[in-house]
């Protein structure tokens, strides 16, 4: 008797095992040749002057409820040509394919820094400076008008500028609410004077699919520079009633266009 359900099951098992492995070979074959589901690129935002990483929270917030890694990296502000050498060392550190965001003078940095390091697959530029190669920030700064109502101050390491504090919110943050803007103007990060003068050396928008949003309401550049700068560089524009301080004000629109360029 226990030979014979021994023989039994076996018998079994082996039928079973053929069923399977016949409904395996059409699943394989539908299978056959769909790529798998890569990962979601890392998102790297780089501020601009006058902010600090802090303001990018609001989009952090929306790509992480997305499923998207976020690096926010400080920018020393301390000139272009020091805080690309900067940025770029901690984009050696994130592996795989990257999403390089810029707002402001941020831009300048994601543009010279795109080229240094593997897998940067899109450049984003939010309100940002998009310079071509021998341009100076100054000198795009100076396409756009009225000047900006800076106050200087001698440091060790040479000069930097702040907003006029009481015209702050009207510069740079016109549609945020006033607390905000008053925080904002409070705590403003520095520019060190080398960061206008310093000369771009490269162009990583020419090699790599740049995104822009411009900022029909800015005080701080111009939309029609910033519209100038991102038809030179043929980047995919969208354009968005709000101030240069766009990341705290339509943050969904700042995430929109990063998430564009992310796919």
């Amino acid at each position: 008797m226990r030979l014979r359900f021994s023989r039994r099951a076996a018998v079994v098992s082996t039928a079973a095992l053929a069923l399977l492995g016949a409904a395996a070979v059409p699943a394989m074959a539908m299978n056959a040749g769909k790529p798998g589901r890569s990962p979601k690129p890392t998102v790297v935002l780089i501020h601009g002057a006058w902010a600090d990483s802090s303001s990018w929270a609001p989009v952090m917030h929306r790509l992480r409820h997305d499923g998207y890694p976020v690096r926010a990296i400080a920018n020393p502000l301390q000139g272009l040509t020091s805080d690309t050498a900067y940025v770029t060392s901690y984009l050696d550190t994130i592996d795989g394919p990257k999403v390089l965001v810029g707002h402001s003078y941020g831009g300048a940095i994601i543009t010279n820094a795109a080229t240094a390091v593997p897998d940067v697959k899109s450049l984003v530029y939010i309100a940002g400076f998009i310079p071509a190669k021998g341009e100076t920030i100054g000198e795009l700064a100076a396409k756009s008008t009225p000047a900006l109502p800076l106050i200087s101050t001698p440091v060790p390491g040479g000069t930097e500028v702040v907003i006029d504090p009481a015209k702050f919110r009207d510069v740079f943050a016109g549609d945020v609410d006033k607390t905000t803007a008053a925080d904002l103007a409070a705590t403003q990060r520095p520019a060190n004077t080398d960061a206008v003068t310093d000369a771009s050396a490269v162009e990583g928008f020419r090699t790599i699919p740049s995104w822009a949003l411009v900022t029909r309401q800015d005080h701080a550049i111009n939309p029609d520079l910033q519209r100038f700068m991102t038809a030179r560089a043929n980047a995919r524009t969208t354009e968005v009633d709000a101030s240069h301080a766009v990341l705290l004000s339509r943050p969904d629109a700042v995430t929109r266009v990063i998430e564009q360029a992310a796919r």
